[in-house]
């Protein structure tokens, strides 16, 4: 997983990455599909996941994802991730980012 820039969500810092020119590792973690606000400055969270894989769950192109398709249409561009080896604190972590910044795509 190549990276370009670390975003902070909930203070904990993402990886941005283009799914595009990604190539997903075996480990797990958090995950935010994410688009741009109207001005450029802000990123938007469309969609919050946690996964035990992200190979498994994102794959190539995301393809594996349900998801990414309206997240896309709702100006998702990119995915921020983070590895997060425990699953309490994944799951944790899930629920504190979904609450905070209300993702559409988690409450659709």
């Amino acid at each position: 997983m190549s990276t370009s820039q670390i975003v902070s969500w909930g203070g904990y810092d993402f990886n941005c990455y283009d799914p595009t020119q990604t190539n997903w590792n075996d480990v797990p973690g958090i995950y935010i599909f994410a688009g741009k606000s109207a001005d450029g400055r802000w990123w938007r969270a469309k969609y919050v996941g946690q996964t035990s894989s992200f190979i498994a769950r994102l794959g190539p192109g995301l393809n594996n994802h349900e998801r990414w398709p309206e997240a896309i249409r709702g100006g998702a561009t990119h995915v921020h991730a983070r590895v997060v080896q425990n699953e309490l604190e994944r799951r944790s972590l899930e629920l504190m980012l979904i609450e905070t910044y209300n993702p559409p795509l988690n409450s659709a």
